[in-house]
């Protein structure tokens, strides 16, 4: 295995377990930062937004036109864009909605609900949690490691802004599950498998997807990451950040997340 598929391998793995930091957040904080929670969601989505619309979608256009010309390229950038938004739109159109992973949770229902040992609906709904985001996070893992195949430094600041995202559905999967059987333990294994689905997602990615990687499957995969996670910034990341909002925190984190982005972008070789 060479020393970039290794990195890529890493930099997906350290977004996936990012769930796990949520669920030792919901087991040790005493309240939730929710000021920290938006900015930092609304950095992700800005990192997100800026280097999707910025670079990769550039990056995949590049390579369809010097394929198929500048009008056929054109086309299947636009195409793939649209056909990775699709595909996670059906994801979330699949996903039962009383599991629904963007349904935030803080860490102070932790210490004021009531605890209810072996309750079988909540033990039912934080296992579907953590499912759904499992099923999220799988086209991530995806994204995260061929994005870090082509360029580290890429693939890098999408696995932060990415397990940045995965935190508070650490906290989402934790919560229910403790609430039902009272097992700090349990509740945090579901919130820590639930992020092993990135990684899985990228050894599929170097297993199915990397023996055919030729210039133009790159470019179709890659136009599909850039509206993966536009589509993720849009729906997930920018709606979680402003329902913990403070003021314009979320928006702040926003314009800081793409300010940083495109700085990287114009300082690293």
């Amino acid at each position: 295995m060479s020393h970039d598929v290794l990195l890529a391998f890493l930099f997906t793995l350290m977004a996936g377990l990012a769930t796990g930091i949520g669920s030792l957040l919901a087991f040790f904080a005493k309240t939730t930062n929710t000021k920290f929670l938006s900015f930092a969601l609304g950095f992700s989505a800005g990192v997100m937004i800026y280097v999707s619309m910025v670079e990769i979608f550039v990056k995949a256009q590049d390579s369809l036109v010097a394929e198929l010309g500048t009008k056929g390229g054109q086309w299947v950038t636009v195409s793939a864009f649209f056909g990775g938004m699709l595909l996670i739109a059906l994801i979330d159109r699949f996903v039962p909605s009383g599991s629904n992973p963007h349904e935030l949770k803080k860490v102070e229902e932790m210490k004021t609900s009531k605890v209810v040992t072996q309750n079988p609906d909540l033990l039912k709904m934080g296992v579907f949690t953590a499912l759904a985001i499992g099923i999220h996070n799988f086209p991530e893992g995806i994204a995260t490691f061929i994005s870090a195949i082509q360029d580290p430094a890429l693939g890098f600041a999408i696995a932060i802004a990415i397990a940045i995202h995965n935190i508070p559905e650490g906290i989402a999967v934790a919560v229910p599950i403790y609430y039902a059987t009272n097992d700090k333990k349990k509740a945090f294994k579901f919130s820590f498998l639930s992020g092993l689905a990135e990684p899985v997602g990228a050894i599929v990615a170097f297993l199915i997807l990397m023996p055919f990687l030729n210039d133009l499957m790159f470019g179709v995969i890659f136009a599909g990451v850039a509206g993966i996670m536009v589509f993720i910034s849009l729906d997930e990341l920018l709606p979680a950040a402003k329902k913990y909002d403070e003021a314009h925190v979320s928006i702040y984190g926003l314009i800081s997340g793409m300010a940083l982005m495109a700085l990287s972008l114009l300082l690293l070789p």
